[in-house]
């Protein structure tokens, strides 16, 4: 039986990130609830915005439609997303999250498994609209 405390974290208790385009925030991450096999977060995209492209050269991505509609291109591939929609992006497709309709898009995502090191997790593969800002804070093993 496990004495760990329950792992909970709070939407409103993260810090936002907007290097790459919309909101994402890191919920269960390594650094936060000590996750060792992925991490778990949201993002939130306006009409019109977008999460630039990029790939995990390590991880699997789930992605989870709560509400509004996206497209997401997978290695040129566009599929759209409705409310309670799902689509697994595998480790190594580039992947860019659009919302072209007319109100807000908010999705909840994993991504599984970890990489060797945090810094290897992620490739941007176009220029990101705030280079300037900090990627989620997901951190490695604790």
């Amino acid at each position: 039986m496990s004495t760990r405390p329950v792992a909970k974290v709070a939407v409103a208790d993260t810090t936002p990130s907007h290097r790459q385009g919309g909101t994402t925030r890191a919920l269960l991450t390594p650094s936060s609830v000590g996750a060792i096999s992925g991490f778990m977060g949201t993002f939130e995209l306006e009409p019109g915005e977008f999460i630039s492209e990029h790939y995990h050269p390590y991880s699997d991505k789930f992605v989870f439609l709560i509400s509004g509609h996206l497209v997401v291109r997978v290695n040129g591939t566009e599929v759209t997303l409705d409310p309670d929609d799902a689509l697994l992006i595998t480790r190594g497709e580039r992947n860019r999250i659009e919302n072209r309709g007319t109100v807000r898009a908010r999705a909840v995502f994993q991504i599984t498994p970890l990489a060797p090191k945090p810094e290897l997790g992620h490739v941007d593969t176009e220029a990101v609209p705030r280079p300037a800002d900090a990627p989620p804070a997901v951190g490695g093993p604790v």
